[in-house]
């Protein structure tokens, strides 16, 4: 007769504690395994977390899948696992003298009046008030192109912000001076950096496949496929709420995304059976995707658990949310959608946006023939004593 044996469940949560990440064990009281994590010298019980922990190091999480297997434990992970941490820095406060705080909240006021979003206002204003703390006790009207580029070379090279930040920094001088004309920077001379044109990575429809299929987790498979069968942005993914899907219309409502825009996009038919089997199991109450307690998702637990996916499924490209949105326009354009519609789909402001996909669809690139083979065409035409040429051998 056989007697199947339990196994001790664990939950392991990723936190971090004493300034560091741990991952933390949740057990309930068991001596047993209370002794074996007294014999690993990595393991320490903190009354703070009420649980056993380790410090999340490659070297640790070798030692932690040595000693507890699947195959002797139910391992169940928390979200936090698949979430990046980042233990926060503290940065230097900034040195602003009171009347050029003065300005910077009228001019957070001045952006919020021109109706820019949260989002955009918070950069905005981080970038600006960065910078009229680098530039000390100048007044703000002595204040000069070649400090805005000194500031560029002394802050954001150092800190290593991207080509898109530097972008951003400098629109939100401009808008400054707009702002406060007495500012003494020239703004008609004050260029942007170039954008980096790098084409997107996309994925074959058989590898979205394979990543889907891999995804055992029913939330995760629902988000991916959510967001390759619309082209979601992974912003408007975890605004989605439940009311927002009309299986009926097979249609979602993208509501206020990028550009302050509703939009529709499809809903694929073979969506509706995942989206009910996740709804009745999971049973989210406002948004399609919710967190703890009924908040908002975390779009590093999607980029994290997308990421996991992708390496069972023995992907080998660097592939992110957005991967799947670009994947999702080219393979429409591929079947012959018109550029226009995938433009509306997409929810993109100017045509020039959608337009990078011609340079990424097969469509047309698979009809073009390389010189290379119609010049071997041409020679086994004329040449009729070397019949079937092939690179594979003499010729």
């Amino acid at each position: 007769m056989n007697h199947t044996v339990s196994k001790t469940s664990i939950l392991l949560k990723k936190v971090v504690h004493r300034k560091e990440i741990q991952l933390v064990l949740y057990f309930q009281y068991n001596q047993t395994l209370i002794n074996k994590l007294r014999k690993i010298p990595e393991f320490k019980w903190s009354k703070t977390l009420k649980g056993w922990y380790i410090l999340y190091t490659n070297e640790n999480i070798a030692i932690f899948n040595k000693e507890f297997s699947k195959e002797v434990f139910d391992l169940k992970y928390h979200d936090s696992i698949y979430e990046k941490i980042k233990v926060k820095t503290i940065r230097k406060p900034r040195n602003i003298s009171e009347e050029n705080k003065t300005v910077l909240r009228d001019f957070v006021k001045y952006l919020k009046g021109r109706q820019y979003s949260e989002s955009t206002v918070k950069t905005y204003f981080t970038f600006t008030a960065d910078f009229i703390d680098y530039i000390k006790d100048k007044p703000l009207n002595k204040l000069n192109n070649r400090d805005v580029e000194k500031f560029t070379e002394d802050v954001f090279v150092p800190r290593k912000y991207s080509v898109s930040s530097q972008r951003q920094m400098v629109s939100a001088i401009k808008l400054f001076k707009e702002f406060y004309p007495s500012c003494g920077i020239d703004n008609l001379k004050l260029k942007r950096p170039h954008k980096n044109k790098i084409l997107p990575t996309i994925l074959s429809k058989e590898e979205i496949i394979d990543i889907i299929r891999h995804t055992r987790n029913l939330k995760h498979r629902a988000v991916i496929a959510m967001i390759y069968s619309s082209g979601m942005r992974i912003s408007e993914l975890i605004k989605l709420k439940v009311n927002d899907i009309n299986i009926d219309r097979r249609q979602v409502i993208i509501k206020q995304a990028k550009g302050r825009k509703d939009r529709i996009v499809i809903l694929a038919d073979s969506m509706i059976p995942l989206i009910m089997n996740y709804i009745q199991t999971y049973k989210p109450t406002d948004y399609f995707i919710e967190g703890q307690s009924g908040k908002q998702y975390s779009a590093n637990s999607v980029r994290s658990f997308l990421k996991r996916s992708c390496e069972i499924a023995g992907i080998k490209n660097r592939v992110t949310p957005h991967t799947l949105r670009h994947s999702y326009a080219t393979h429409l354009l591929e079947y012959g959608i018109d550029i226009r519609y995938i433009q509306e789909l997409l929810g993109h402001s100017r045509p020039e946006t959608t337009m990078i996909y011609t340079h990424v669809s097969k469509k047309d690139l698979l009809n073009i023939k390389s010189p290379l083979d119609i010049a071997l065409k041409n020679l086994d035409k004329t040449d009729k004593n070397n019949k079937n040429l092939r690179l594979s051998r003499n010729i």
